[in-house]
């Protein structure tokens, strides 16, 4: 595959495309005020750089993950993950992601540019990508062109939804699902509760989140994206949330060998081994 040349006019031209607009308000807390200079550049930068890591591939689709949120906590990295198609509609590379609205119950699956993807108030623009195997790339870019037919999409959210859940959907929940859905061999799936025993089926298995009752309350964590009556009473009651994270999806595309290629910057700089997430 030959690369488009990386003229300054061409890096315009191609910021203007990673920036699609979007509700304003989406997947945060809905803050009216606008981005510090500052911020936006350094989201460009990522994006520019991520952007010319997926040109690099001749695929349609990939994973990215973003760090939205300090979750070192729970030894975890990346926070949000979304889809990169190629020439979506909306974009040359257009994520396409589950996001709540506001900090409430409610989201909404939404197209953004790259520039917009590594905006949204970032703990880091630290980043990873993962290329699927070609089929597996093929069907999803085709699945995610097509929505809303079959979305899977549930959009009543919780921040700590329950994996199988079918009340709750959190964004790497749909993630997880869309992915296990779309496999070659997976056929029609039009459930979310069969998309994920297919994941499990596959070796999907969720992290477990220590959140103790004296953390809930006092760490300010009943808000109204978080139900934790979505979690049976013995769950509740250990204080050990199984959760599906972008860490437990990428370890399950690993061992099931459904991960083609990966990278990953920390600091705008290249890893030679991408980590556990």
């Amino acid at each position: 595959m030959t690369e488009r040349p990386r003229t300054a006019a061409y890096a315009v031209a191609l910021l203007l495309g990673m920036l699609v607009s979007t509700t304003t308000h989406a997947g945060g807390g809905c803050n009216p005020e606008p981005l510090a200079p500052a911020r936006v550049a350094d989201a460009a930068s990522t994006a520019l750089r991520t952007a010319a890591a997926l040109d690099a591939h001749d695929a349609p689709v990939a994973l990215i993950a973003r760090v939205g949120q300090d979750l070192s906590e729970h030894g975890l990295v990346y926070s949000h993950a979304g889809f990169a198609v190629r020439d979506h509609a909306s974009g040359r590379w257009s994520v396409v992601h589950l996001l709540n609205e506001c900090g409430t119950h409610a989201s909404g699956l939404y197209v953004q540019g790259l520039v917009n993807f590594f905006a949204d108030d970032l703990v880091t623009q630290d980043a990873r990508i993962v290329w699927l195997q070609p089929a597996h790339a093929e069907r999803l870019a085709s699945h995610l062109v097509g929505l809303p037919q079959a979305s899977l999409f549930q959009p009543r959210y919780n921040l700590i939804a329950r994996p199988d859940s079918t009340q709750y959907q959190n964004s790497t929940s749909w993630i997880l699902e869309t992915l296990a859905a779309t496999q070659p061999a997976s056929g029609d799936i039009r459930t979310r509760h069969i998309a994920y025993a297919l994941a499990l089926a596959t070796g999907f298995e969720p992290d477990v989140l220590r959140i103790a009752y004296t953390r809930r309350v006092a760490g300010g964590l009943f808000g109204g994206n978080v139900s934790f009556s979505d979690h049976p009473v013995a769950t509740r009651l250990s204080g050990r949330y199984p959760v599906v994270t972008v860490r437990a999806i990428l370890g399950w595309l690993d061992r099931s060998a459904l991960a083609h290629e990966q990278a990953e910057w920390r600091g705008g700089v290249l890893q030679a081994q991408p980590g556990p997430g």
